[in-house]
């Protein structure tokens, strides 16, 4: 342990440094730097000089208009985007016109009603991390929302509206989604 060579630990030499690559506004040394959203490459003239770029290019999707198709709200032609969340389906007037497509996943191919507020419908949805959830439409007003696929089956125990889905080690099986009851049954 003794023998560990201690310059393979220094924090100044890095693998994807380039010897000597320089900021094209200032003419600096640039170096890779870290935040709390990854590394990038910036200019060791902070904050005189502003130049950053991502340590990793990645490839972006060009709006690829889709022939034929036609925004519901405003008429104009739609196009494939990409964004923050994915590729997406939207109007090609977009500061003007936010249409954008809704992915059909309906929630076991028939509409299943709000069991709180009665007035919407449950949708599947996707959070900003790409994790999926069923929530009502009714939303902001009515907040409910389960993590597994619900089932349109009113609940034996308690005579709440839904079941949800879930997979286990056991087997698939259906519950009830409310804390308070116990129901369970295999599917």
């Amino acid at each position: 342990m003794s023998k560990i060579d201690q310059q393979l630990f220094s924090s100044h030499e890095h693998a994807l440094e380039k010897e000597f690559e320089l900021c094209p506004k200032c003419g600096c040394e640039l170096s890779i730097k870290n935040s709390k959203h990854g590394g990038f490459i910036g200019c060791n003239n902070y904050p005189t000089c502003d130049y950053t770029r991502p340590l990793v290019q990645h490839e972006s999707i060009e709006t690829q208009v889709i022939e034929g198709s036609q925004c519901p709200e405003c008429g104009h032609e739609l196009a494939v985007k990409s964004g923050r969340f994915g590729i997406f389906i939207g109007c090609t007037q977009y500061p003007e016109c936010k249409h954008i497509e809704k992915q059909d996943q309906e929630v076991g191919g028939e509409e299943i009603p709000c069991p709180i507020c009665t007035k919407g419908h449950i949708e599947h949805r996707t959070n900003r991390f790409g994790k999926s959830f069923y929530a009502c439409s009714g939303y902001p007003k009515c907040k409910f929302l389960v993590n597994y696929p619900p089932v349109h089956e009113t609940c034996p125990d308690c005579g709440f509206g839904i079941l949800v889905e879930r997979k286990g080690a056991a087997g698939a099986r259906l519950e009830c989604p409310k804390k308070q009851c116990k129901y369970k049954r295999a599917l």
